[in-house]
């Protein structure tokens, strides 16, 4: 059982069992979870305050033959999407708001240079052309779908997200063809189902619009357009700022497929706020 829990749930398990010196340990990789990647057991020492075969003797406690496998263990669950941090790690430190901002703009930078080959303007003609537009995400991904559908609602007569809560997915996709596309935001950690998903979009031919972070990379096959966006961060969870980007311009671009239509519309949708008294005045 020991093997399939996360550092952070072995020390909870055990934290009673050990020694004064020991829990000062723990405390403080509880604490900096998000470093522990890239301390070894003589820096942990030192930064606890306690001797090295203390922290050796911890690891044994929790199931891990030194410090090596420790750090292999932390990079495991960071690239998995799992979150690690503690709750008393301090995140407004400035070295900790420097490592997040080049963190942020790394990830952006990757992210634009994965769009210049041209595959942004492919998707946006995808979905300014289709007849109809159908937004899932799943988990994490679902605020982000949230998010693009209402983007894209301003500029596309037929956008609908997909599954409504508490619904299936598979009366989303009845109906649906080549003339339609299935937009699928897939950020890591994705639902054991999502490759059937993929697979069951690729075989009703309908055009699939990829979003997930570099771990999807292996159902890219199955799309007509990839968008590759970067999620790394130096904190304890993954970042959103460069999807939130990329949805950005991607409904930019799809607006900009068709201008008067989509002017036309968004005169439309503000003539219905209006009617509706749906929006606070921006004076």
């Amino acid at each position: 059982m020991t093997d399939t829990m996360n550092i952070g749930q072995r020390i909870d398990g055990r934290y009673g069992e050990l020694s004064p010196q020991e829990q000062r340990v723990a405390d403080f990789i509880l604490d900096h979870l998000s470093d522990l990647a890239v301390y070894n057991a003589s820096e942990l020492a030192r930064l606890s305050g306690v001797s090295k075969a203390t922290v050796s003797r911890l690891f044994r406690r929790l199931g891990f033959q030194d410090s090596a496998e420790v750090r292999e263990h932390a990079r495991t669950l960071r690239s998995h999407g799992a979150p690690v941090g503690g709750a008393g790690a301090s995140a407004g430190t400035p070295s900790r708001l420097a490592a997040h901002l080049e963190g942020e703009q790394e990830n952006l930078r990757r992210l634009l240079q994965n769009l210049e080959d041209g595959r942004l303007d492919a998707a946006a003609r995808l979905i300014a052309h289709a007849g109809n537009v159908v937004v899932i995400g799943l988990r994490n991904s679902y605020p982000l779908a949230l998010h693009l559908r209402q983007q894209l609602a301003q500029a596309c007569q037929s956008v609908r997200l997909a599954p409504l809560p508490g619904q299936s997915i598979g009366e989303d996709l009845a109906g649906l063809g080549p003339h339609d596309v299935v937009v699928l935001l897939g950020f890591r950690r994705r639902t054991a189902g999502f490759g059937q998903l993929v697979a069951a979009i690729q075989r009703r031919g309908i055009p699939l619009v990829l979003i997930a972070d570099p771990s999807a990379r292996k159902h890219a096959d199955g799309a007509a357009v990839w968008l590759e966006c970067p999620i790394d961060s130096a904190s304890a969870f993954d970042s959103y700022a460069t999807a939130m980007s990329l949805i950005n311009l991607l409904a930019t671009g799809a607006m900009g497929a068709h201008v008067r239509e989509t002017r036309t519309r968004i005169a439309a949708i503000t003539q219905v706020y209006e009617d509706l008294d749906e929006l606070e005045a921006p004076w």
